[in-house]
């Protein structure tokens, strides 16, 4: 009798995400990192989106039925906040220029991005979330976005400052940092997800932080880890994903993951798993 991995043409893999009920399908979707730019996949499932991520131990193996996954890495998915992803698209709709806060625009307009129509999978989410960090005006019903700074930087310091409260509750390390320390060290995460140019330095400016500082603590942070790599061969490409199954990607190299060795620290695995990861 045949093994259920026979047919199989790459080595089966672990990932622990959410599973959509019958009535509903997750989709892969193909979209643009909102630090990076580069092309990266997200699962869009039940209306919010969850970052790929990648753990690997020194030595592990996978049993899975009676097939042995010589592989034991584990991936997993995670939930991103959709104004991290939708943020730089919003702010090239507007087109700002100097002191021109710039364009209003439709919803539609905004998520059609030329090569990646994983956008327009979001439409059903993104004015709800995006109200919150742009002007919104409605006319004959319909509704035109513009992104306000103002609103953004207010967003931003709320994450800032709900991570600085969370930090100390994680382990002793934090309990012994001062006030200051565990603030650049939410700063720390949030740059994860955004651009150094403009909000990571509005929003050091406004908290008054030295950006020098954040930026410094990330080199550091990058040296202490293993380089960059993954067993991936492909990205997941746009397609679904429900009852079990999921369509197989385009073959188009994967955003390199950084491979996690041996988590010891709780602040280390935090960092690690709200980390891009796909």
């Amino acid at each position: 009798m045949a093994s259920w991995c026979d047919d199989i043409a790459a080595p089966p893999r672990v990932l622990v995400a959410p599973r959509p009920d019958a009535n509903c399908q997750g989709d892969v979707l193909s979209l643009r990192h909102p630090k990076s730019d580069e092309e990266t996949g997200y699962l869009f499932a039940d209306r919010q989106i969850y970052e790929f991520n990648w753990f690997k131990e020194r030595f592990g193996s996978w049993f899975l039925g009676d097939y042995v996954c010589e592989d034991g890495s584990l991936y997993y998915c995670t939930l991103v906040d959709p104004i991290f992803i939708l943020l730089p698209i919003f702010e090239d709709a507007r087109m700002s220029n100097g002191n021109d806060p710039g364009k209003f625009r439709q919803l539609d307009e905004i998520l059609y991005v030329e090569g990646y129509p994983g956008y327009q999978h979001l439409m059903s989410i993104a004015g709800n979330h995006m109200e919150l960090v742009c002007e919104v005006k409605e006319v004959a019903d319909v509704k035109f976005f513009r992104l306000d700074n103002s609103k953004v930087l207010s967003w931003l310091c709320c994450k800032v400052y709900n991570l600085k409260e969370v930090f100390p509750k994680l382990g002793k390390n934090y309990a012994a940092q001062g006030e200051k320390e565990i603030l650049k060290d939410a700063i720390q995460i949030i740059r994860e997800y955004l651009k150094d140019e403009p909000w990571l330095t509005l929003l050091c400016k406004k908290l008054q932080m030295d950006i020098n500082e954040i930026i410094d603590m990330a080199k550091t942070s990058e040296a202490s880890f293993c380089a960059e790599s993954s067993p991936m061969t492909s990205r997941p490409s746009e397609g679904k994903i429900g009852n079990g199954s999921a369509k197989s990607s385009k073959g188009r190299p994967a955003k390199k993951q950084k491979a996690e060795v041996e988590s010891k620290n709780i602040k280390d695995m935090f960092r690690r798993v709200t980390r891009k990861g796909t």
